[in-house]
C-alpha cells in the first residue's frame, strides 16, 4: 500500500464548477487533487450569463468581478421580449444592484473567467491539478474512497486514496454512472445553434439582452462577455446539425443584425440540444455530484453554471467543518437534498419560458403576443424571477433557506464604504441591535468564530468580542424592518439559517444551529 496516495479531497472535472470547489476547499488548506480527462482547457465560450449572488461567491474566493474586466461586464440595463415585427413584448428590468450587492446580472467569456479561476486555484499550494486523466471510482468503505488517476494517453495509474470524492465532471458523469446514481430525465429538450460573434468596430449591435419571440425562428441575442455577442437561433422541423453549422448558412441567419464577414468574426458555431433532469440522489456515501453532473437546465434563464457554482459554495463550507473537525459529518447528509430542490425551481422556471419563447405556430404565437401586449400596455411588472428556497436541510423557521443581503458598511479601521463580506468575511450571525448581543455567551461566540462564522452588531457594543458596523446605505435596517426582524444567522454559503424576532429567539438560533450543524 505504501504506493498509494492520500488526499483530503479528489474532484473529478476541471470546469468552472470542479475548479471552484477546488479553489475553496483548497483556500482552507485542505489537500485536493483536482483532475480532468482533457489535456488542455477547452478555449472556447459556452455558458455566458451569472446573477449578483454568483458575484457574491467571486469576491468570497478572491475573484473580484470587477478586478477581471477582459472576463466580465456587468449589465445594467434592460432584458427585452419583441414579436417578429420587432414590438415590445416584455420588459425586464435588470438595472441597479440586488442583494447581493452586486449588480443583477452579469456577462462572461467563460475561457477567460475559467484562466482567473485556474490561476487562483493553482496558487495554493495544498492543491494539485491534473489535466490529461481521467478520474476512475474503484470502492469506497467508512473512512475514505478509493479512486484510480488514469493518463489518456499513457494508460498511467495513480492510486489515490481520498477522505470523499467530488464528480464534477459533466452532463454524462462517469462518477455518477459507476457509484449507481441514477437520472431523472425531463423529456423537455429543443435543439438550438448557438453562435459566439466577435463584432468588428464598423458592426451596429444592440447592447441590449433581447429575445425575439418569432415563430418563424425564435431568436436570442444577449451580450457574451467584453467585446462579444451571442445568437442563438432555434432548429427548425428538418434542419440538421450538420447543415445549419456551415459557416455560410450562419452568415445567413446573421444576415438580418447587418452582420457579414467584413464587420464581424464567428468564434464559435455549435448546435446544443437544451434539455431538462437531474440525478434524483447527489450523494452516496462519501461521493458526491455538483454542476451538470447532478442536474441540467436549459438556458432561458441563465442559471446553469449558477446553479453549479451554488453547489459548489454549499457543499466546500460543510466539507470544511467536516475535513477540520469541527462537525460531524452528518452535515454532509444536507447537501443532497438542499441544493435540488433548489435547482428544481429554476430548472421548471426555465422549461415555462421556453415553452413560450419555443412557440412556433403563428397562431398560437399571435396569441401570445397579443396576450404579452396586452400586459405591457397595462402598466403592470413583470413578475420577478423565482428565488427558491433550499430544500429541508440546515435552516429552520420560514426565512430559513432563503438567500440573504449584502450592503456596503464602515467600521473603525474602515472609514471608506466598502462591501460587508470584505471585511467579515462570508457567513455572519448579525444582531440588529447591541442589546441582543447579551442573549450570547462568550463561549458560544467563540465556538462560531471557530468554525468559520463572525459575530456582528449594528454600532456600538458592550461585548468585546464581538464586532460591529456601521450601516450606511440601511441595507440591513431596510432588510430588518420590512422582515420584523432583530437578528438573522447567515450561513458561509450565504443563505439564512434562521432569524430571531425577539431577544428570547436569539440564544435558541445559536444553539440550534450549534445542534443541527453537528458542530464539535
Amino acid at each position: 500500500m505504501s504506493n498509494v496516495e492520500t488526499v483530503d479531497v479528489v474532484i473529478a472535472g476541471m470546469g468552472p464548477v470542479g475548479m471552484m470547489a477546488g479553489l475553496m476547499l483548497s483556500r482552507k488548506g485542505h489537500s485536493v487533487l483536482i483532475a480532468d480527462k482533457k489535456p488542455k482547457p477547452y478555449t472556447l465560450p459556452r455558458a455566458v450569463a451569472h446573477d449578483g449572488e454568483i458575484a457574491r461567491v467571486l469576491q468570497n474566493a478572491g475573484l473580484v468581478p470587477d478586478e477581471m474586466p477582459e472576463a466580465i461586464e456587468p449589465y445594467d440595463d434592460m432584458y427585452i421580449w419583441v414579436n417578429a415585427d420587432d414590438e415590445m413584448l416584455l420588459e425586464v428590468d435588470w438595472t441597479g444592484i440586488d442583494q447581493s450587492g452586486w449588480n443583477n446580472e452579469y456577462f462572461y467569456n467563460q475561457p477567460n473567467l475559467e484562466k482567473y479561476i485556474d490561476a487562483n486555484m493553482r496558487a495554493n499550494k495544498s492543491l494539485e491539478a491534473v489535466r490529461g486523466s481521467s478520474v476512475r471510482f474503484v470502492a469506497q468503505d467508512s473512512d475514505g474512497v478509493d479512486v484510480e488517476l488514469v493518463d489518456e494517453l499513457s494508460g498511467q495509474k495513480r492510486q489515490v486514496r481520498a477522505k470523499y470524492l467530488l464528480g464534477a465532471d459533466g452532463a454524462n458523469s462517469e462518477i455518477r454512472q459507476s457509484v449507481g446514481l441514477s437520472w431523472k430525465d425531463l423529456g423537455f429538450f429543443y435543439d438550438w445553434l448557438v453562435v459566439d460573434v466577435i463584432p468588428g468596430p464598423t458592426a451596429k449591435i444592440t447592447h441590449l439582452a433581447k429575445q425575439i419571440a418569432d415563430p418563424a425562428r425564435p431568436t436570442t441575442v444577449v451580450p457574451a462577455g467584453p467585446n462579444r455577442r451571442r445568437w442563438e437561433f432555434m432548429l427548425l422541423e428538418g434542419e440538421s446539425t450538420e447543415e445549419i453549422t456551415k459557416p455560410e448558412n450562419i452568415w445567413k441567419l446573421l444576415e438580418r443584425f447587418d452582420l457579414d464577414p467584413s464587420n464581424a468574426e464567428i468564434e464559435r458555431g455549435v448546435v446544443y440540444r437544451f434539455k431538462s433532469g437531474w440525478a434524483e440522489d447527489w450523494q452516496k456515501g462519501r461521493v458526491f455530484l455538483l454542476g451538470d453532473a447532478a442536474h441540467t437546465t436549459p438556458p432561458f434563464a441563465g442559471q446553469g453554471l449558477c446553479a453549479g457554482v451554488r453547489d459548489a459554495v454549499n457543499l466546500s463550507w460543510k466539507l470544511d467543518l467536516v475535513l477540520d473537525g469541527k462537525a460531524r459529518e452528518g452535515i454532509l447528509n444536507t447537501y443532497s437534498n438542499e441544493r435540488l430542490q433548489h435547482a428544481e425551481g429554476f430548472i421548471y422556471f426555465a422549461m415555462e419560458l421556453g415553452k413560450i419563447i419555443c412557440i412556433t405556430d403563428p397562431e398560437e404565437a399571435a396569441a401570445r403576443d397579443a396576450a404579452m401586449k396586452a400586459e405591457l400596455a397595462s402598466g403592470r411588472k413583470p413578475e420577478p424571477p423565482p428565488a427558491p428556497r433550499l430544500g429541508e436541510g440546515l435552516h429552520i423557521g420560514d426565512e430559513g433557506g432563503h438567500l440573504s443581503w449584502q450592503g456596503k458598511v464602515t467600521t473603525a479601521e474602515h472609514a471608506a464604504p466598502i462591501r460587508f463580506d470584505d471585511i467579515f468575511g462570508a457567513g455572519a450571525l448579525i444582531l440588529a441591535n447591541s442589546s441582543l448581543a447579551s442573549e450570547v455567551s462568550d463561549a458560544e461566540i467563540t465556538q462560531l468564530k471557530n468554525a468559520g462564522i463572525a459575530v456582528v452588531t449594528f454600532g456600538e457594543n458592550s461585548k468585546p468580542l464581538i464586532d460591529s458596523f456601521g450601516d450606511i446605505e440601511d441595507t440591513y435596517a431596510h432588510w430588518f424592518k420590512n422582515e420584523g426582524l432583530q437578528a438573522a444567522f447567515i450561513r458561509p454559503d450565504f443563505y439564512i439559517y434562521g432569524v430571531a424576532k425577539d431577544s428570547a429567539g436569539v440564544k435558541e438560533l445559536v444553539t440550534s444551529f450549534v445542534r443541527k450543524a453537528e458542530l464539535v
